[in-house]
């Protein structure tokens, strides 16, 4: 991986391409991110880059991440995240990774933690159909057949049931960068982004588009 950066997620609105297509995009405000620390292989075994993003009040830090950004020299941030970088020598303590690291038309993977459902039935929550609705029927939405009675004589793990659904850790693959506005700091995404408004977002160069 040669290129990431965090950002937060602004909303949903829509843009029209040069042929005049309609595009739903994403937008996120992306960095700018600043680099707290860089790990080598000699020191710390292994090479990645540690950044922080979005600004805080000196108050809401706490004392061990106040040292490491006094010894950095960065103001303090709300976030620190550490990227495994293959060209870290190419950064430096107190650099800043900004929205032009990524361009037009490159692939990216988002990771975010997804929207809160609360406790779902199992209709809602593994797509399970229903019972008819008709009036003698006393089976419309709730649960139904956990197995077999005999044997095992027990619920098999893995079984769909009704529970807590969403926020949860989520990535989507390969989506792709409509436009970038370095000097807002703006990346627009095509498509939807896990998460709520003013969320957490990770972008990182696409695994897979790369092939």
């Amino acid at each position: 991986m040669k290129k990431a950066i965090l950002a937060t997620k602004v909303g949903m609105t829509q843009i029209f391409d040069k042929t005049g297509l309609l595009i739903p995009v994403t937008v996120l405000e992306a960095g700018p991110c600043s680099v707290l620390q860089v790990k080598t292989e000699e020191n710390d075994g292994y090479e990645a880059v540690v950044v922080g993003y979005a600004d805080i009040r000196e108050k809401l830090v706490t004392k061990p991440k106040k040292g490491t950004f006094d010894k950095a020299q960065v103001s303090y941030k709300r976030y620190i995240r550490e990227f495994r970088f293959e060209n870290t020598a190419d950064y430096s303590v107190k650099d800043e990774i900004k929205a032009d690291i990524f361009a037009e038309g490159d692939k990216i993977d988002v990771t975010a933690i997804s929207k809160g459902k609360g406790y779902q039935g199992a209709i809602r929550r593994y797509g399970q159909h229903r019972g008819p609705m008709t009036h003698g029927s006393k089976f419309h939405r709730h649960q139904g057949s956990n197995g077999s009675s005999a044997t095992p004589s027990h619920v098999r793990k893995g079984k769909g049931m009704p529970g807590h659904m969403g926020s949860v850790r989520t990535t989507i693959q390969n989506l792709e960068i409509v436009r970038v506005d370095a000097e807002n700091n703006l990346i627009l995404v095509k498509g939807s982004v896990p998460g709520a408004r003013k969320s957490l977002i990770t972008l990182k160069e696409a695994v897979k588009g790369q092939k």
